[in-house]
């Protein structure tokens, strides 16, 4: 191993696999030696080509800033000799490229699952609550905890995700709260769903019922708790009804086709780009030519990447709906008085990544090359087979969130800082590096650092797949499932009373 990786030839950087220190003598493509001038960080840039003042510094083959200063081969390239190149709103040209090659698909054609009446396929038989209001959050978590207990033989688990919103919520605030919460009354990992509402409040259940829409009455109930009695009681009797029903479903061979699976990074670092975002676009390429589905979201981690997606859109029709979303999410930043262009986090920079352009190279490509077929509003959900783009910002809680209410049964989360953070749907950790799947072993499901190591990327891929097949087929647990981290978070965009 040399100790560093380059990623395209036209890069003026490459990417440290160890710490460097200065003095240490490095030796580039061409044989020439390199004297680095200070110590770089494992996961940051080492510059190998002279860039001057004001021009762009490559990676991955495309800008991922322009340089503060005139830079010598052998600095350290970060926050402090290089700056975004990112500023105001674009215009863009439909430029498409031609698709690419489809992916092998996958040898295994189906997985266990469950069939719902509607068609769609759960990898799990659960139960959940959902409440319409913060004010019972409580009253819901203790109903969860003892209909967990009484049911157990029935189902895989009762569930509740609680939130703070849908009491005093106005306009398109409160339709956000309405559409996401609906869309997770329709998940199909949910056997079962109980929907619990106070009586009071902005969202109650009279109108959110027409934001569900159409239901089988076996599968959703109602309860109003002011009109009760004893909630807990008529609960537990609503929730012993579910479990009947839920009860009737077993696993049965699904085709893979019927996979949807959401796409996301958090606490990225350095190798996202290099290991576990391109391990994870190969998975989706492969679902995607075997007619599943895959979706990617954070779209303010795609500016600066736009125009990839943009390029891959199916027609023009596609296409504008990208520019829409792109463009309505700077409005959003716009509107509140911030910098679009505020990113990357703490964390981030800590593990090597400069500029906003440099972490959406890396984000998008957890994308990797399928054709962009769709693009899905806040708490909408998929219906068309391929990739499609979600709207939802870069927060871990939300944008994971709304993979699940917009049908993912299962998120593949990549992480090069670590978190033991788990969506209402299994979350399969990805490390980028194989220390931090070695040191957090109780958060991370699967170690992408071995691309570096040992694998080669169709190696990893196929063991990816074997345990996303796992995980959907109930052979395997998530680490979130397993340590019963499940949490929700709604997009907050309006006034509270």
């Amino acid at each position: 191993m040399n100790g560093w990786i380059r990623l395209h030839p036209a890069d003026h950087v490459v990417t440290a696999l160890r710490p460097w220190a200065a003095g240490e003598t490095l030796e580039p493509e061409d044989g020439t030696r390199l004297v680095l001038r200070e110590d770089v960080p494992r996961g940051h840039k080492i510059l190998t080509r002279p860039v001057k003042k004001d021009e762009d510094v490559l990676k991955f083959g495309y800008s991922i800033g322009k340089a503060k200063d005139d830079l010598p081969p052998g600095v350290w390239v970060h926050t402090h000799n290089l700056r975004t190149g990112l500023a105001g709103l674009l215009e863009y040209r439909y430029t498409p490229v031609p698709p690419a090659p489809p992916a092998e698909p996958l040898a295994q054609k189906t997985f266990q699952g469950y069939v719902r009446e509607n068609g769609e396929a759960g990898i799990r038989n659960e139960l959940w609550i959902i409440n319409t209001v913060g004010c019972i959050n409580k009253m819901c978590e203790s109903l969860a905890r003892q209909g967990g207990a009484r049911y157990a033989g029935l189902v895989d688990g009762v569930h509740h995700f609680p939130h703070p919103y849908g009491c005093s919520q106005l306009g398109d605030d409160l339709k956000y709260t309405q559409r996401l919460l609906a869309s997770l009354v329709h998940h199909p990992n949910a056997a079962g769903v109980l929907v619990v509402g106070l009586g009071c409040e902005n969202n109650r259940l009279e109108l959110f019922r027409e934001a569900i829409g159409e239901i089988d009455p076996r599968r959703i109930r109602f309860m109003n708790v002011q009109d009760e009695e004893d909630e807990l009681e008529r609960g537990l009797e609503l929730l012993g009804e579910l479990a009947e029903y839920a009860a009737a479903f077993k696993r049965e061979p699904v085709p893979v086709s019927k996979l949807k699976i959401g796409l996301k990074c958090g606490g990225s670092d350095g190798f996202s780009g290099i290991t576990a975002n391109p391990l994870v676009g190969a998975a989706a390429d492969r679902l995607v030519a075997s007619g599943g589905a895959a979706i990617l979201t954070e779209v303010p981690e795609m500016f600066g990447a736009e125009t990839i997606l943009m390029n891959r859109a199916r027609d023009e029709r596609v296409f504008g709906r990208i520019v829409s979303l792109i463009n309505d999410f700077k409005q959003y930043f716009i509107r509140h008085g911030q910098e679009i262009y505020e990113n990357p986090s703490p964390g981030n920079k800590d593990g090597g990544i400069t500029t906003l352009e440099e972490k959406s190279l890396g984000c998008t490509q957890k994308g990797g090359f399928s054709t962009v077929v769709d693009v899905i509003p806040y708490g909408g959900r998929v219906t068309k087979p391929g990739l499609s783009l979600l709207e939802a910002p870069g927060n871990d809680q939300v944008s994971v969130t709304a993979l699940a209410a917009a049908g993912a049964q299962i998120v593949l989360f990549t992480t090069g800082r670590g978190t033991p953070f788990g969506g209402p749907v299994p979350t399969v950790k990805i490390s980028t590096n194989s220390e931090l799947a070695e040191r957090k072993k109780n958060w991370i499901d699967f170690d992408a650092g071995r691309l570096l190591a040992d694998r080669t990327m169709p190696q990893l891929t196929a063991e990816l797949w074997e345990k996303l097949l796992a995980v959907a087929s109930g052979e395997a647990v998530t680490r979130n499932e397993r340590n019963g981290f499940r949490e929700i978070a709604i997009f907050k965009d309006g006034v509270v009373l």
